[in-house]
Formats: structure tokens, C-alpha cells, sequence
């Protein structure tokens, strides 16, 4: 039998009693234990939830229909046909530009759509971690595509670019808009100390080939530096830090989603806000609008029509950095990450525009920080052992310039969510110091020894 949303907010309510108001609030603390607990009993096995068991699951039918009908943004999957038939047949740059973009606007709501869906069968923890997977495809199969095709040079500009995307501006925009409406937000103090952390040794992963390259620069000259045996050096030094690196983000997720005690991973950590309690037992009782099968076989589908268009959207885009003469750092620092979230922006800016006000909420939204650890510590190192396979030398020794605006902006995250709170104020922080970077990067040129280093063919063949 699942618990209904008052017992935990109830708990919450405020000690009103004008008689003895510190046993008032120890009355009410409590009772918020003993709903906590009650909370953690009674919620069902992971299995038995992902399964539907107990509870009214719509069937694959009535979950076409309802996911059809969900968002008016679905019907810019018409678009999809016609940027495909403009890239094979048109060879018009804009239009497929256009149409893609469009296109992948569909395909963003519809992966946000399916990864809601999820969290009622598998929980909020859990499902939160595969909302931030979908919520990263774009970013994903842009870089996934650069590989391909041995934009290595472009590509680590674009995972730095998607680092800093997550880091300051979208966290940066939410505190900001958020904290116009309150004081200040909380953030959960248990993930957001694990963040810190993580961010770090992510931003020492890049930093350690960095400093170790530029210690040789201070011995050989340059010819005899950059070269097919110093690459080597590298490739070896990459793939033991990208292994490492995604074995901290597994142990991470681990840790977070199904720690060590009694708890099942569907279910919050005891000391949870009563925000994340609220929203658990909101969906353990509503009813889902689509099946755990139906959601799979949608979010499979979804990234698939994705990656193709996506291939699209980043051919068109090329010839916009040719014709319009953009320097390459820009184009993959800021421009291609920023086109790959703008999708997201249009969704949340209509749905913005259809929601009626609220009461402010005083959990702040930082999923976007947690975007940015899974890209620094998952698909970085991924893209590294990947290029390995198919033989695409993509190596850890990044751009000095990047290294060092990245370790900045994780400090400076680190610092304004030290204590899990967030205002207005640190939000336009954040926002100031990515258009700071933006606009340097404008004129930033590149470090020419990295990118003679990120070929494919022999470094002697580009000195």
C-alpha cells in the first residue's frame, strides 16, 4: 500500500503554537521522522515498481496516444523527413540547418518525455540519472559524430564548450530566475558535496597531460616535441586515465543510487529534503502516462532518429564556420554547444510561456551541474577508449587556454554551491563568467602544437 503526499507534508508544515513554540517544533521534527521512515518501508522492491506491480499501468496503446498528444512540439517531427530529404537530395545548408534543428526540438521533448515516464517505475534517483543521460544525447551525438569524421581538434574544444555550458550557464540561468522569486534555494547537500569532488578530479584528469606536455616544452625544441612518438606517449597516458576516470563515475553512481546499508536504490536517502520526499510520493501514487516497455522502446527509437539528424545539423553547421570565417576555438567552445542545448531552450522557454506561475520552490534546480560531471567523467573518457577501437588518436592533452577557464569555472561552482545554497546573485555569477569566457574566446586563436598533436595521419605530415 503506498503512502499518500500528506504524510510527508505535513511533516513539514510550520510550529504555529504561540504557547510553547520549541516543543511545537521538536513535535514536528518528530513526526517528519516517522513519515520518513514509513516513507522507506513501504515503498515497493525496484524490480516490482519497474514492473508496474500494484498499480494502474497504461497499456502500449493508450501510451502511443498519450505520448502523442503530451506536447504540441511533437508535431515538429515533420520536419525530420524534409531535413533528411534537403541533406540527400536539396543540398541546401540552411534549410537542412533549419529543418534539423527543428527536428531535434521533437526528438529533445520526446526523450524529456520518456525520461519523466521512468522515474515512476524506477524511482527519482534513478530516474534522474537516465533524464540526465537523455538530456546529454544531443551533446553526445555531436561529439560521437566529430570523432567519426577525426575532428579531434573541434571536438575537444566542444567537450570543454559542453562542460561549460552545464556549469555555468544553464545552473547560472536557473539560480538566477529561481532566486529572483525567493531568498535563496536549497541544494541537496548529499549530492552536491559528491559534485564537487567529482568535478575535481575531472578537471585533474586534462590538467595532469597539460602540465606533464608543458614540463617538455622547457627541454627539446619544438620540432622534436611534437611528434608521432610523443602522441604515442599520450594515447597510452589517455587510455589509463580514461579507464580510471570512468571507474570513479561508476563507483559514484553506485555510492549515489544504491548505497551501501539496507535501502534500495528506488528510494531517496533518509536525509532528504522533504522537496525530494514530496516528489516520490507524488509518483508513487499518480498514474503514468506511458508503460516502462513503451518508454524504453521510445527513448531507443528517439536516439536513433537522433543521431542521424544530428550528423545533419552538424555538416550544415560547418559551412556557417567557413562562410561566416569564425575561428575554429569559438566555433567549438561556444557555437556548437550552445546550438546543441538550444533545443533544450526553446522547450523550456514555451513551456515557460504556458505555465501559470507557482509557488517558488526552495529546491534549487541543478541538474545541469549534474550533466556536466556525467560528460566530464563518463563520455569524455568513453569517447577517449572509443577513438582507441576505431583508431581515432583522441587524446587527453587539451588546449591550455581550456584547461585553465575550466578549472576556473569549477572552482568558482564549487565555491557558490559549498554551502547547498544558491540565490540570485551567485546564478548571475555564474551567467557573467560564461559570456566573460565567450567573448574571450572570440579572439583566442588556439595553442598550434595541440593541434598538430590531434591528427589523424602523422604529426611530421602538419609541422
Amino acid at each position: 500500500m503506498y503512502i499518500t503526499v500528506d504524510a510527508i507534508t505535513r511533516d513539514t508544515s510550520k510550529a504555529t503554537e504561540k504557547s510553547n513554540p520549541l516543543e511545537s517544533v521538536s513535535r514536528s521534527l518528530r513526526r517528519r521522522n516517522t513519515a520518513v521512515s514509513a516513507f522507506l518501508k513501504e515503498t515497493p522492491k525496484l524490480w516490482a515498481r519497474f514492473r508496474g506491480k500494484g498499480r494502474d499501468v497504461p497499456s502500449f496503446a493508450e501510451s502511443s496516444r498519450n505520448t502523442t498528444r503530451n506536447n504540441v512540439l511533437n508535431a515538429f517531427l515533420i520536419f525530420i523527413p524534409f531535413a533528411w530529404v534537403s541533406h540527400y537530395h536539396w543540398h541546401n545548408d540552411n534549410i537542412t540547418f533549419t529543418l534539423s534543428f527543428l527536428g531535434i526540438v521533437a526528438l529533445e521533448s520526446l526523450l524529456e518525455f520518456g525520461g519523466e515516464q521512468m522515474n515512476y517505475f524506477v524511482g527519482r534517483e534513478l530516474g534522474g540519472l537516465i533524464i540526465i543521460t537523455m538530456d546529454n544525447a544531443v551533446e553526445a551525438a555531436l561529439a560521437l559524430i566529430l570523432l567519426k569524421n577525426c575532428e579531434l581538434r573541434i571536438l575537444q574544444s566542444t567537450i570543454v564548450g559542453v562542460i561549460l555550458l552545464h556549469l555555468l550557464l544553464l545552473p547560472g540561468t536557473a539560480f538566477l530566475t529561481e532566486g529572483s522569486r525567493v531568498l535563496e534555494q536549497n541544494l541537496h547537500p548529499h549530492s552536491t558535496q559528491l559534485n564537487a569532488s567529482l568535478l575535481t578530479i575531472g578537471v585533474m584528469t586534462i590538467l595532469i597531460p597539460t602540465a606533464f606536455f608543458a614540463a617538455l616544452d622547457n627541454g627539446p625544441t619544438e620540432d622534436t616535441l611534437v611528434s608521432d612518438a610523443t602522441r604515442l606517449t599520450f594515447l597510452k597516458m589517455s587510455h589509463g586515465l580514461a579507464i580510471i576516470l570512468l571507474l570513479v563515475y561508476i563507483t559514484s553512481r553506485i555510492f549515489l543510487h544504491n548505497p551501501p546499508g539496507k535501502r534500495d536504490g528506488s528510494t531517496p536517502a533518509t536525509g532528504a529534503p522533504p522537496e525530494i520526499l514530496i516528489e516520490e510520493a507524488r509518483l508513487l501514487n499518480d498514474r503514468p502516462k506511458a508503460s516502462s516497455g513503451f518508454c524504453i522502446l521510445l527513448l531507443i527509437i528517439t536516439i536513433a532518429l537522433l543521431g542521424i539528424t544530428a550528423e545533419m545539423l552538424v555538416k550544415s553547421i560547418e559551412h556557417v564556420r567557413e562562410d561566416g570565417n569564425i575561428q575554429e576555438e569559438w566555433f567549438g567552445l561556444i557555437l556548437l554547444p550552445f546550438v546543441s542545448f538550444s533545443a533544450d531552450g526553446v522547450v523550456a522557454i514555451l513551456y515557460f510561456i504556458r505555465a501559470t506561475p507557482e509557488q517558488p520552490e526552495t529546491l534549487a534546480k541543478s541538474r545541469a551541474i549534474d550533466l556536466s560531471v556525467q560528460f566530464t567523467l563518463f563520455w569524455m573518457p568513453f569517447l577517449v577508449l572509443l577513438g582507441w577501437w576505431i583508431r581515432k588518436p583522441l587524446i587527453l592533452l587539451f588546449d591550455l587556454y581550456e584547461v585553465v577557464i575550466t578549472l576556473g569555472a569549477i572552482f568558482l561552482v564549487n565555491y557558490v554551491t559549498a554551502d547547498s545554497k544558491t540565490n540570485l546573485a551567485e546564478g548571475f555569477i555564474l551567467v557573467a563568467l560564461y559570456f566573460m569566457i565567450a567573448l574571450c574566446t572570440w579572439f583566442y586563436p588556439g595553442q598550434p602544437t595541440v593541434a598538430e598533436m590531434l591528427t589523424c595521419g602523422d604529426v611530421v605530415g602538419t609541422l
